[in-house]
């Protein structure tokens, strides 16, 4: 998440004390990301070097002091091209989910099925949770909908991949398995399982003289 742009977007809306913009960004998100003054007050600081920002009053060494934020023209022209330009899915960050399971398919001694079903339970426990706050969400809480819903669905895709790395799991054991009768096939028997040719007299015992 972009917290450097979703301060330009809120800046392009309205001027903004520092304590203002973290309130404004929280309602915005619906509390799902929430922000401390210290992210706020940083990125601000980094906004101005670049010149995006300037505040009422001049410049300070302490940006969480009075006083409000607002866009230069450069900081116009630069969440303009924010509002225009896709999100890549690498930006999204790195899974940790798909990390942990990629990791234990190849890593000896870890039980990848009690993995998958450990994660189900606690994504369905979530997704639980997440319907029922939408459910008594204010139908015009647009923006907390809007995070919750998208929430909802990520969790749902997040199950439906689980089924498909289950499947994916049971193929691989198969696969093994044939690989493995093939290649003890191709090997022939032991020496113990070896048949004992027709008619040969091998390990019978001899009769005695009458």
């Amino acid at each position: 998440m972009s917290v450097k742009h979703a301060l330009l977007a809120l800046l392009s809306w309205r001027p903004s004390t520092t304590y203002q913009l973290r309130k404004d960004f929280d309602t915005s998100t619906g509390q799902a990301w929430p922000l401390n003054i210290g992210q706020v007050s940083t990125t601000l600081q980094r906004l101005e070097r670049d010149g995006l920002v300037v505040r009422d009053g001049g410049a300070s060494d302490d940006p969480s002091a009075p006083g409000q934020w607002r866009l230069t023209d450069a900081g116009r022209a630069e969440v303009a091209a924010w509002w225009r330009r896709p999100v890549p899915r690498a930006d999204r960050g790195r899974d940790e989910l798909v990390i942990k399971l990629a990791l234990a398919a190849v890593v000896p001694g870890v039980d990848v099925a009690d993995l998958v079903q450990r994660q189900r339970s606690a994504i369905q426990r979530t997704l639980h949770d997440l319907t029922r706050l939408r459910r008594d969400t204010d139908p015009d809480d647009l923006p907390t909908r809007l995070v919750l819903g998208n929430h909802i669905f990520a969790a749902e895709a997040d199950l439906r991949w689980l089924d498909e790395v289950e499947e994916t799991l049971i193929r691989a054991r198969r696969r093994s398995g044939g690989t493995r009768r093939r290649r003890d096939a191709q090997a022939g028997p032991t020496e113990s399982t070896k048949a004992v040719p027709a008619g040969s007299t091998e390990d019978i015992p001899a009769r005695s003289p009458r």
